[in-house]
């Protein structure tokens, strides 16, 4: 029985992205209800306007803000910031564990840091592969080699499991399901009282429209697979005229320059600037279909029974395609416009998809994550 507050183990929970801050919110409230532990947040900041977002939604004040996102940096610049940062607040505020999500520069560099200072780290969302070390890119080797460094793995399935015991890694190894499905349900239950602003979506009109949803982002699309991917939108649109796309476009100018010339004069292809997660998750309700070459879309999608057409050459999270929620069409014009018109031309296709059972948990994830913690620096010791 803990009878003070200072007896309590200290989680530093490390984020920079918003996709980062909707996978550690649920956990960084279940280390809050903890008799064993407690959570200290620290932002690097790596998506700011984004990540502030998050953490107004999700309720979250951090104690540390690194605050190391700059206009232009590399990979490289942002890789070293983050280790350097990390090490001196390693050594102040000398924490018990280290918690990391996913596969992005903070989780790799953050955990490096850790590693430097001796401070076991967990990995939320531990095993995910393509086995391709540049697609995606930098992720792929970024997960791989924070599993290297992590002391305990949670994975979401069993094949993240058996990804990492390819790998040697068989010790402290935990199935929790995806903490991504535990915030997308909380966040399902709080819109129906919360006012969304409809202007957000410009001309879109979900009750007269199939209306699909696209992202498309990703670094290693950049060039001719966007330039594909934009052309296969246009088909789609130019072939069915019940059919509105919404495209919530990237700030980055060379998404934009693949997208803005294809789209342009066409009244039912729409894009509008990025959206918070929270009208994000009410366009994912209403839409009809989704197209992305995102990772989160892909595990979060199935819960709301929406078919994905993942538009990559591969993906780290076969489970939805496996599961028949999701399709990997590539990033040819060709093959996207097939895989949108089947589910919009063939009803007992599209409804058969919309039907999958969600592989990636059943929003308790962040519970049994928090339960392996306490064993791990608690009970066990």
């Amino acid at each position: 029985m803990v009878e003070s507050h200072a007896m309590k183990k200290r989680i530093m929970c490390v984020f920079g992205t918003r996709p980062e801050a909707v996978k550690l919110a649920p956990v960084v409230h279940a280390l809050k209800r903890s008799a064993l532990v407690e959570p200290v947040v620290v932002l690097t900041a790596q998506h700011r306007e984004m990540l502030d977002q998050m953490l107004r939604w999700f309720e979250i004040q951090p104690d540390h803000d690194l605050n190391l996102m700059r206009h232009g940096q590399t990979l490289a610049d942002l890789t070293g910031r983050v280790v350097s940062h990390m090490d001196k607040l390693l050594q102040e505020a000398k924490p018990d564990l280290l918690l990391v999500q996913g596969d992005t520069i903070t989780v790799m560099a953050a955990s490096l840091a850790a590693f430097y200072q001796q401070v076991p780290v967990g990995h939320v969302e531990a095993g995910l592969r393509t086995k391709d070390r540049y697609n995606p890119f930098p992720e792929e080797m970024a997960r791989r080699q924070t599993s290297q460094i992590a002391t305990l793995h949670f994975a979401p399935t069993q094949l993240a499991i058996e990804n990492l015991k390819r790998e040697g890694i068989v010790d402290n190894v935990y199935l929790t399901g995806n903490t991504v499905i535990d915030a997308l349900l909380e966040t399902s239950n709080r819109l129906g009282s919360t006012e969304i602003d409809k202007s957000l979506f410009g001309k879109i009109d979900f009750e007269k429209y199939k209306v699909l949803l696209v992202t498309a982002h990703r670094r290693e699309n950049w060039g001719e697979a966007l330039d594909e991917i934009a052309r296969a939108l246009r088909t789609i649109a130019d072939e069915f005229p019940d059919v509105q796309i919404l495209y919530p476009i990237h700030k980055n100018p060379v998404v934009r320059r693949s997208f803005e010339p294809v789209f342009k004069g066409h009244d039912r292809l729409i894009t509008i600037e990025p959206l918070d997660y929270v009208p994000f998750v009410y366009a994912m309700q209403r839409c009809y279909l989704i197209l992305t070459d995102s990772g989160g879309i892909q595990e979060e999608a199935p819960s709301l029974g929406k078919p994905v057409l993942v538009m990559r050459t591969n993906t780290e999270r076969p489970e939805a395609v496996t599961a028949g929620a999701a399709r990997l069409v590539g990033v040819k014009s060709g093959t996207i416009v097939e895989g949108a018109r089947e589910l919009i031309s063939t009803p007992e296709n599209y409804a058969k998809m919309a039907a999958a059972v969600n592989p990636f948990g059943d929003g308790k994830a962040s519970e049994r994550i928090v339960a392996a913690i306490e064993e791990y620096l608690c009970i066990k010791k």
